[in-house]
């Protein structure tokens, strides 16, 4: 009979412990809208370029695919100087929601290694998607008697210090470059930054620099005559241009394309980063966008959240021993 007795009142203790665990689920509050699906409000998209250039132009018709499957809009702001690291800070201090992202050029994993900066291109940074990367080269104005690589240096030889060549900043990817193919001949140039690329190609258009360094931005320029491309940085020659030579094949064993992509404030949530990638993703595979970058000479070079965040410890690494090379690593 205890026996008994025992057994109906652990089926009543156990019933009573499941009624309340089921009564405890109902009687949690549900999930907000804004909780339950992200985002519910628009997101910005910082560029740290001049509005109009070729980067702009193609991270524009980005946000704008990226915005029909996010369900909201994706702005751009623009926020142009120091060499293209001025999202940076705005990453810095950005909430980790995934309503402040940001493009991530190479000139932010060079900046660290060659002054003070207060923010860390690795520890500040959650990555979301790589999307491409540019072809590089040296334009001259179609009027000049400079027809090649070897003309420019051979000018800068007989004219010590009087070579202006401009690029798109202090410390961007053709400064460096046009900084090392100077220095291994022994020449001097002087160097004219610019904060965007089509006012730099106007300005060496027209004739008021001598040569211009910089990204593919140069296109329009050169297929209407105005410039002349005399060599690219990338590991091949160009489809779009496959009569000018590269760096590499020259003997300069140089290979730049800077690859880019999006990323985050730092502790961005999996489902947030995640929500972002599939939906940038969808947008840099769309024809559109694809035949945007075709324009300026670019192709897809799609990585991952994962396969992102290893090529741009990667890259931080390399660049701290290209800019040792170079004596510009700045004194700890």
């Amino acid at each position: 009979m205890s026996t008994m007795r025992d057994r109906y009142h652990a089926m009543a203790m156990k019933l009573t412990r499941r009624q309340w665990l089921c009564g405890a689920v109902v009687l949690l509050p549900p999930r907000s809208n804004a909780q339950a699906r992200f985002p519910s409000r628009p997101v910005t998209l910082w560029v740290p370029w001049p509005a109009g250039g070729a980067t702009d132009l193609t991270l524009r018709l980005l946000a704008d695919g990226a915005s029909r499957d996010l369900g909201q809009k994706v702005y751009v702001e623009n926020r142009a100087g120091a060499g293209g690291t001025l999202a940076m800070p705005i990453l810095q201090q950005a909430a980790a929601d995934g309503y402040t992202i940001a493009q991530l050029p190479q000139p932010i994993l060079r900046a660290p290694w060659t002054q003070k900066v207060l923010w860390d291109p690795i520890r500040d940074v959650t990555p979301i998607i790589q999307i491409s990367g540019v072809t590089f080269g040296v334009v001259v104005p179609e009027s000049s008697p400079l027809h090649s690589l070897e003309d420019l240096f051979a000018w800068a030889r007989t004219h010590p210090g009087a070579l202006t060549v401009s690029t798109n900043g202090v410390g961007t990817t053709p400064h460096v470059v046009m900084d090392e193919l100077m220095r291994r001949g022994g020449l001097t140039y002087i160097h004219v930054p610019f904060k965007g690329t089509a006012e730099q190609m106007v300005a060496v258009a027209s004739g008021q620099l001598m040569a211009g360094v910089n990204s593919n931005g140069f296109a329009p320029f050169v297929d209407s005559g105005r410039l002349r491309l005399l060599v690219t940085f990338g590991e091949h020659r160009t489809k779009r241009w496959p009569q000018v030579p590269t760096l590499k094949e020259l003997g300069h064993d140089i290979v730049a394309t800077s690859p880019y992509g999006l990323g985050g404030p730092r502790g961005l949530p999996g489902a947030i980063v995640h929500a972002l990638h599939d939906a940038f993703k969808a947008a840099m595979f769309e024809p559109a966008h694809v035949a945007e970058l075709a324009k300026y000479d670019q192709e897809l070079n799609y990585l991952g959240p994962d396969d992102y965040a290893r090529s741009l410890r990667e890259a931080y690494a390399a660049e701290k021993r290209t800019v040792e090379r170079l004596g510009l690593l700045r004194a700890q």
